[in-house]
């Protein structure tokens, strides 16, 4: 009677573990669909501009969606992966667009967005772009991938679509961080707007390849702009995940 009653328990915890890895499951399949059909509907109003003789060297393949969304200032995409999103930026409110989509909508995908203190024409800047960690992959969801140094160097192109121009990055460091409460002196990448002064460049630089995962062999140099992709991580409390590039001609 006892093994009988053993051998119950044992079936009613499976049955609820299932149960639960199901709902997850769902839940992070509808997520990924969500994503999905966003992107598909901001899409919808891209329309190529055709190139004439009257117009400037650059046009834009994205100037329909920055047009239809003043909020938006780039397009982030990483070739072979799911990143390939719009980025935007609220300097009102920084986390506008942290559980809204593209449209303004709720939605727990948010959208990538870059923080308010960056800016797109200043000089020996780091443009801090922050998504979720999302299961489902979506967003910034599949980010942590780069943890593997086989697929970081497989992926270390990274391009920035700006209304002006297409600017293309190469990855220069990977590393995991978290987020430090009130004063401390503990290294903090996500501080680092601009880099008015070579210390503070050798500062952050030293940290970033000192905290590196692996050598990714691409140096940099003060002057240098920088871009860094940031997203939760599980490590440890206030986690942080980040993928830093180092602009390329």
């Amino acid at each position: 009677m006892k093994k009988f009653r053993l051998d119950i328990l044992f079936l009613a915890i499976a049955v609820i573990c299932f149960g639960i890895y199901g709902v997850i499951s769902y839940n992070n399949a509808r997520l990924a669909k969500n994503a999905d059909e966003v992107r598909t509907r901001i899409q919808e109003t891209y329309s190529p501009v055709e190139a004439a003789t009257d117009m400037p060297a650059y046009v834009s393949p994205y100037q329909s969606i920055f047009d239809s969304n003043k909020d938006c200032i780039a397009w982030l995409n990483i070739p072979d992966t799911n990143i390939d999103y719009p980025v935007m930026q609220t300097p009102d409110d920084e986390e506008y667009y942290l559980y809204r989509n593209f449209f303004g909508e709720d939605d727990k995908n948010g959208t990538l967005f870059m923080d308010t203190d960056c800016s797109l024409v200043q000089e020996r800047n780091n443009l801090i772009i922050h998504g979720h960690h999302m299961k489902s992959g979506a967003m910034f969801g599949s980010l942590e991938k780069y943890a593997d140094a086989d697929f970081g160097r497989a992926h270390s192109k990274i391009y920035l679509y700006t209304q002006d121009e297409v600017r293309a990055y190469e990855v220069l460091s990977v590393f995991q961080a978290r987020v430090y409460k009130g004063k401390t002196d503990k290294f903090r990448y996500y501080a680092y707007f601009s880099f008015d002064t070579q210390e503070k460049f050798d500062v952050y630089y030293n940290n970033i390849k000192k905290m590196s995962l692996y050598d990714t062999n691409v140096t940099a140099a003060y002057g240098d702009e920088i871009i860094t992709l940031s997203t939760c991580a599980y490590h440890t409390k206030n986690g942080r995940f980040a993928v830093v590039g180092k602009r390329v001609e």
